[in-house]
């Protein structure tokens, strides 16, 4: 008789011991991922017109078109040079004036590529400040960007023409 309240006892304690009283997460998908992969929409944001930004934008524009104006007379210039210099020996005086033609229109180039930096800074300085893209910035860089690739394209042209040095 003894062995009955022993198995009670044991009956009583068992349960107890396999008991888990942890709470568990759901295995339910959670709300994050029930949105999904795709790409959230972005309201895209106007830029307000800035008085003082259209000045600079103005001014920038009135540097490039006297640099494009100046470039391209230099560049009759150098073309003439190079007409003169092709068939000449390197060193000669012909191909030194031609040299120095297209030193001349590589500081163009240069100018050029200064002010298309000080555009690239504008729109950084914008983007860092979270303003939205302003139209009339991007308008401009695109044609300093132009006008730069333009320059380049004359001066590699010219100097192919030239005998190597």
């Amino acid at each position: 008789m003894k062995t009955a309240p022993a198995l009670v006892l044991l009956a009583l304690a068992l349960p107890a011991c396999t008991r888990d009283d942890t709470v568990y997460p759901s295995l339910s998908p959670r709300a994050v991922e029930k949105l999904g992969f795709a790409e959230p929409e972005v309201a895209v944001v106007e830029a307000k017109p800035d008085p003082a930004l259209d000045a600079r934008i103005a001014q920038l524009g009135r540097s490039l078109d006297a640099l494009a104006k100046g470039a391209t007379t230099d560049a009759a210039k150098a073309e003439a040079a190079a007409r003169r210099a092709r068939g000449q020996a390197v060193g000669s005086d012909a191909w030194l004036e031609a040299q120095t033609a297209l030193a001349q229109l590589d500081d163009w180039r240069a100018q050029t590529s200064s002010l298309l930096t000080d555009i690239d800074q504008i729109a950084s300085d914008r983007a860092a400040a979270l303003a939205p893209a302003y139209p009339g910035l991007a308008t401009l860089r695109e044609r300093a960007s132009a006008e730069n690739q333009r320059q380049s394209a004359t001066i590699d042209r010219l100097q192919a023409a030239l005998p190597a040095a």
